[in-house]
């Protein structure tokens, strides 16, 4: 299947110039002219990344990026800027807002085109990991009381039990934060909790039953 690209640009010659390059290299693209416009576009059919100006009339392309990366749904869409603005304030706003690499005009077209096939790339990788992940563990499950988690979950529950922070669970199970901080959530919703310590309470009787 082509990977969708979403040009957004307000130089109608430009516009054309990139969309034509992205289409020689089998790249299924669809343009707009502001950020506006390319927002109307993404909610009709998403994209798998977007390459967008950043000085556009009404909404320009820090705006965009901003709205994309607050919106639940589009939050993880790549952005490519391509702009002729190259300072380093512009460059600083950029990735505040989200932007995942910063080109400047005028574009050499390899270049374009390797940025892009490269995080695409990333992204196809990461998401065949989460899936293994994922996979991984639905197929190790302790069951406790007439909930499961999976054994991940436990191992996180087990170590917050200890008084551990989210950054030593972190450390001493090998994951990231982020990672221990959604095992504790899919805790809390799966058993119904509001906190921590009802959680600790949790391992404790499982504990105390096992003797």
């Amino acid at each position: 299947m082509l990977k969708r690209l979403l040009v957004v640009d307000d130089e109608p010659n430009l516009l054309r110039a990139v969309a034509a390059v992205l289409r020689d290299e089998n790249f299924d693209v669809t343009t707009a002219r502001n950020g506006r416009e390319a927002l109307i576009s993404v909610a009709q059919s998403q994209p798998d990344l977007i390459v967008s100006d950043v000085r556009m009339p009404g909404m320009d392309g820090f705006e965009l990026a901003r709205r994309l990366r607050s919106a639940a749904n589009f939050a993880l869409i790549p952005i490519v800027f391509l702009t002729a603005k190259d300072e380093i304030e512009d460059r600083v706003e950029g990735f505040r807002a989200g932007v995942d690499a910063y080109l400047t005009k005028p574009f050499e077209p390899d270049e374009l085109v390797a940025v892009i096939r490269g995080i695409l790339r990333r992204v196809e990788r990461t998401h065949s990991t989460i899936a293994r992940l994922v996979g991984n563990e639905e197929k190790e499950t302790v069951f406790v009381r007439d909930e499961e988690l999976t054994e991940a979950e436990w191992r996180v529950a087990e170590t917050l039990a200890r008084g551990l922070s989210n950054k030593e669970i972190a450390s001493e199970l090998n994951l990231s934060v982020r990672t221990v901080e959604n095992h504790v959530s899919r805790i809390l919703a799966k058993k119904n909790f509001t906190n921590r310590v009802e959680i600790a309470r949790l391992v404790l009787s499982k504990t105390s039953e096992n003797k």
